[in-house]
């Protein structure tokens, strides 16, 4: 008798840069039969190459990974591979990422001190379309509303696009503006333009200024 793929197969698309970790997640998803990793990435631009040539329902992704964070590959993967769902994965219990995770239109959010008791039953929730948080997110989720309702006020707009955002990271991790440009598919000259605008609107002077800003902004480990 031949072995069939399960005929509602998730295929999986993996990114974490720690290989340790990645063959952990891996492990639990490929144990479950509808559920199959089909690639596996290091970083957030690993991803998104991978998400070009593989066919994937789900991308699982770290939210802290060099080059691009799982944040920003997420808002690329919107446009590269339309209908992709999108599941975070985090080591920290951070609202401030739960929030920047649902904005980039990830439709789970998993602790991975907890991923072999949430991961499986967040993929398939993700592919239902239906949101997947632990339970301190929902309580944050709740409060968070609360606040705003009380204040009458929307959270401020980021005062970056995402763009910029990408460039700084991709600058604090010392790239040259031209391996910024092959990264991002843009020209060196966007990519300089850009250095120019962020200096100007953040009100800094150089490079290592950058650096510093990225690091409390989160976009890189210090």
């Amino acid at each position: 008798m031949t072995h069939d793929v399960h005929p509602t197969t998730i295929r999986i698309l993996l990114a974490d840069d720690h290989a340790l970790v990645r063959r952990g997640v891996r492990l639990i998803l490929d144990r479950e039969p509808d559920l199959e990793v089909v690639a596996e990435a290091g970083d957030g631009a690993e991803a998104i190459a991978m998400a070009r040539i593989h066919e994937a329902d789900l991308a699982v992704l770290d939210i802290a990974m060099p080059r691009l964070t799982g944040l920003q590959a997420a808002r690329e993967l919107a446009s590269v591979r339309p209908g992709v769902r999108i599941l975070m994965l985090t080591m920290h219990d951070n609202e401030q990422y739960l929030f920047q995770a649902l904005k980039a239109g990830a439709s789970g959010y998993v602790l991975k001190s907890v991923a072999d008791r949430d991961l499986v039953a967040a993929c398939r929730a993700a592919m239902r379309d239906e949101p997947f948080l632990y339970p301190g997110a929902v309580t944050a989720l709740i409060r968070n509303y609360l606040d705003r309702v009380r204040d009458g006020a929307e959270a401020p707009e980021q005062l970056l696009t995402p763009r910029e955002e990408e460039v700084l990271k991709l600058v604090a991790e010392g790239h040259s503006s031209k391996e910024i440009a092959e990264l991002l598919f843009i020209s060196v000259k966007t990519v300089q333009r850009h250095r120019e605008n962020l200096l100007h609107k953040l009100g800094l002077r150089d490079r290592l200024d950058l650096t510093r800003y990225a690091i409390r902004a989160g976009l890189v480990e210090p």
